[in-house]
């Protein structure tokens, strides 16, 4: 495809997502698809979701373009079986509709941790079944290629599903999620170019007008979200797209393209479920530990929080890249450096810190009375005395709510006995009043 029909159809991703967005605002709140601000939220007043049905406006859309120009004004059909491929698209569209239908329903009743996942299971099912599978590598030692077998299937099932969960557990502040995806997406779109898979190509620019025509409502301060619709059909698509783009080229090096690219939300869900699996709490719970909250905790505003973890994708997906086609030595330096990089951003983020929490905190056995609750504390807050000094945070923070509740008994008390007093002083002077004029009244009778 020439780069004209490459702009036409990112454009019509952007603009009917920019267009769309308004409408599904008033549609959410209609819905009462509201975030209502809470302990663990960062907005402070409510905010609609369900912004994903813009996002999916905008693809469909977009794909709806591609198949009319396809078959009127002649482009290069990009979604016709060729070099031996067996796919089917319309099971992969269905597969990306059904994880868009979950996170709809999620949005809407809040479904329960395990029927969402289930729904999640069955979207990518449904894509292995159109033939599209990440079913082996090449040894960079023997060049042999390593075939997955029947495994391709559940690796394939894993692997979608990770890309969709990655991305909704890092939808936490206004603008994070799309900016990443639509960095990641782009990431994507220049390897295809490079390896000419139109439909790597053409899937992620569609994913990257459409997070880019949502961020002029999203980004700080937003004024919706994208819910977990637009979340887990950004990351679902964004794991279609690369297992496009991974088609004939199964090297170790090419696998790190999505994986780099999609790396800050990788870290934080790999930390999320290690923190909470040693906290004994379940890994679909939600907590403040991810690394926007530990940015925001060092004091960097919501927008620069979203900045940095942006910049730090792009510099992940440059590496990416250059590892991709690079040779020798350059390669292995580049990929030494981001690892440098990222344990530093891991240390000084103290990502590790509620992982090893229970080295400070004991651990309740089940059973115990009041079981999760103390482990929970140390995903609340962290200064820089790290677990230990969040745990002090919260027990000041414990003592100081006490003292100002024995304050107000307190205060309580002294006025019930002031009104007491005052009553009684009252009361005694009402008496005497009394007494005396009963006195001058015998004094007139005598």
């Amino acid at each position: 495809m020439e780069w004209l029909e490459y702009g036409i159809l990112f454009a019509v991703a952007f603009a009917v997502t920019v267009l769309a967005t308004p409408w599904v605002r008033k549609l959410a709140v209609r819905f009462d698809a509201v975030d209502y601000p809470d302990d663990r939220r960062v907005n402070k007043e409510p905010i609609p979701r369900l912004g994903g049905v813009a996002i999916c406006c905008g693809i469909l859309c977009s794909l709806g373009v591609m198949v009319v120009c396809t078959r009127f004004l002649g482009w290069e059909i990009p979604l016709a079986p060729r070099d031996m491929r067996a796919w089917s698209y319309l099971l992969i569209t269905a597969g990306a509709l059904v994880m868009f239908g979950v996170g709809v329903v999620d949005d809407l009743i809040n479904l329960r941790p395990i029927a969402k996942f289930a729904g999640q299971i069955v979207a990518a099912i449904i894509v292995c079944c159109s033939g599209l599978l990440l079913d082996g590598f090449h040894n960079p030692f023997s060049g042999e290629f390593i075939a997955f077998g029947i495994w391709a299937y559940p690796i394939t099932v894993f692997y979608l599903v990770a890309f969709a969960n990655v991305i909704n557990l890092i939808d936490g502040l206004d603008g994070l999620a799309a900016g990443i995806t639509a960095i990641a997406a782009f990431t994507i779109f220049v390897f295809a170019l490079m390896k000419g898979e139109v439909e790597a190509a053409f899937l992620s620019l569609a994913l990257v007008g459409s997070c880019l025509g949502f961020l002029i409502y999203n980004f700080n301060p937003a004024s919706i979200f994208m819910g977990d619709s637009g979340a887990l059909l950004l990351g679902f698509s964004l794991g279609i797209t690369s297992l496009f783009a991974l088609f004939k080229s199964t090297l170790v090096v090419s696998l790190l393209i999505p994986i780099l690219a999609a790396g800050v939300p990788i870290l934080d869900t790999s930390f999320a479920i290690v923190r909470r699996l040693r906290a004994g709490r379940s890994i679909a719970s939600a907590d403040t530990g991810h690394i926007h909250h530990r940015l925001m905790k060092a004091g960097f505003s919501q927008r620069s929080t979203v900045l940095i973890m942006w910049g730090w994708t792009a510099i992940l997906s440059v590496c990416a890249v250059y590892v991709t086609t690079a040779q020798g030595w350059s390669r292995i330096v580049a990929l030494i450096l981001v690892c440098c990089l990222t344990v530093v951003c891991v240390w000084k983020l103290k990502l590790l810190g509620p992982a090893l929490s229970h080295h400070y905190i004991p651990r309740k056995r089940r059973g115990e009375e009041g079981a999760g609750a103390q482990p929970a504390s140390s995903d609340v807050s962290e200064g820089d005395g790290g677990v230990a000094g969040g745990v002090d945070d919260i027990s000041r923070d414990a003592h100081s709510a006490q003292e100002a509740q024995e304050a107000r008994e307190a205060q309580g008390v002294q006025g019930a006995q002031e009104a007491c007093e005052a009553q009684g002083v009252q009361g005694a002077h009402e008496a005497c009043e009394t007494r005396e004029a009963l006195g001058e009244t015998s004094l007139d009778i005598k």
